[in-house]
Order: structure tokens, then C-alpha cells, then sequence
């Protein structure tokens, strides 16, 4: 007899291209064109802006059902960065919280080391993207499952270290270009050139050092499973085919 409540369904993947238009590029169009004195001015332009990133993570919570630890950083940085250029705090308050938001990343992530659910796998050992079922079943089989948590754990080190650039990086840049008062047009231009140098800049080094740290992880789960990167990767499901009547 089958249980009535079934598995629990897994959530959909994230829309990564509607997250960029909402995060980044809606956001930095509007402060960079639309908030001089003919358009939406200082304090609506960046209000207006901010609503499309918080308008999506509330979207994308509601339509998957799940706590994503990176998108509510990103949620939280949109509301202090809205909270901050309300109280017209100068750039250097933004610097700070450029820089000390992936900082809380790196540390959560070492401080998740010994944790049941380390956060390394909701960043890289992701369900979506690994067959997690074949390798943990793998890993059982072959009684390599010290080594596999040894290997999360270098992982975990090589993400801390990303992040840490990425905080000494984003508060460098911050410092350097947010020079305007808040609540200024020429403020909200520089917020969305802080925007753009974050994401073809900055996220160069990071991201490097995480596909770094995954290009490690496959390597290490094929050398402790003998699966090959085909096997460990997520296969999309088979579409069953009608067999035409005869």
C-alpha cells in the first residue's frame, strides 16, 4: 500500500535568467536612466529599482517553496541598501555592506563545516545539477563516505577564500566609486555602476575560485566513486515515447 502523502516534491529550478534581469539589470537601468529630475527623481528611482529584486526573491520563494541561503543574503542587501539610501547615509556605509555581506558568506559557510546540511552543498552539491542519489549510493558502496566529507570540507575552505576576495574587492570598488551624497541622482548612478563592476568585475575572481571548487569536487567524487562526469551529472528524464498502434 502506497503512502498517501507521497514523496515530497522537489522544487523547480530557479529562473537564473529572470533572476538577472530582476536583480541587476532592471535595478541598474532605472538608477542609471530613470531616476534624474524628468524621470522618477533620486528617491523613487532607487525605490522603484529595489522593488524588482524584492519583488523576485518573494516570487521565487513562493513559487519553489524553499529557503535559498544566497538569495536571502541578496534579499537582505537589497532592504539595507534601500534602508540605507532612505537615512542618506554617505558611501562609505555602503562599502561596509558591499564588503561585509559575502564576508557573512564565507564564515557561515565555515561555520556550517560541522553542520548536518554544510552549506558547500546547497552551493555546489546541488540536487539539480548532481544525481546526489547514484553518488551517495556509490559512496555506501565503496565505504568512502570520510572521504567525501573530506572533500566537502576542502571545498568549503576554497569557497570561504572566494568570498573573502569578493568582500576585499567589493569594499575597494565601493570606496572608490559611491562618492555622491545619498538621495542624489549622481548617488544612484553610482550604485548602478557599483552594480555592473560587481557583476562583470568582481564576480570574475569568485567565480573562478567556485568553478575551481567544483572542477575539485568532480574530480574528487569520480576518484572515490568510478562514476564518470556523465553519471554524476543530473540526466534530464527520458521522455516515454506512445508505441503506434499496430
Amino acid at each position: 500500500m502506497t503512502d498517501p502523502t507521497g514523496p515530497a516534491p522537489k522544487p523547480k529550478p530557479e529562473n537564473l535568467l529572470l533572476n538577472l534581469v530582476c536583480s541587476v539589470a532592471l535595478p541598474t537601468a532605472i538608477m542609471t536612466w530613470g531616476s534624474g529630475e524628468r524621470g522618477l527623481g533620486p528617491k523613487w528611482g532607487l525605490l522603484v529599482a529595489l522593488l524588482f529584486p524584492l519583488g523576485y526573491g518573494l516570487h521565487d520563494f513562493i513559487q519553489r517553496r524553499r529557503f535559498n541561503f544566497i538569495s536571502a543574503i541578496g534579499f537582505v542587501s537589497v532592504l539595507i541598501t534601500g534602508g540605507f539610501g532612505l537615512m542618506k547615509l554617505d558611501g562609505f556605509w555602503f562599502a561596509v555592506k558591499d564588503g561585509a555581506l559575502p564576508l557573512l558568506i564565507g564564515l557561515a559557510v565555515l561555520a556550517s563545516m560541522r553542520a548536518k546540511e554544510p552549506l558547500v552543498r546547497e552551493l555546489l552539491y546541488n540536487p539539480q545539477v548532481i544525481d546526489v542519489d547514484r553518488v551517495d549510493a556509490a559512496l555506501t558502496a565503496r565505504g568512502n563516505q570520510q572521504g567525501f566529507a573530506r572533500l566537502l570540507q576542502s571545498a568549503s575552505y576554497v569557497i570561504a577564500s572566494a568570498m573573502l576576495i569578493s568582500a576585499v574587492l567589493n569594499y575597494s570598488f565601493a570606496r572608490a566609486i559611491i562618492t555622491s551624497p545619498a538621495g542624489t541622482e549622481a548617488f544612484n548612478q553610482e550604485l548602478a555602476k557599483m552594480h555592473w563592476v560587481s557583476l562583470a568585475g568582481l564576480s570574475i575572481p569568485t567565480m573562478a575560485l567556485m568553478m575551481y571548487a567544483l572542477w575539485r569536487l568532480f574530480k574528487g567524487i569520480g576518484q572515490l566513486t568510478g562514476l564518470s562526469v556523465d553519471e554524476i551529472l543530473k540526466q534530464p528524464p527520458v521522455k516515454k515515447t506512445e508505441t503506434p498502434p499496430a
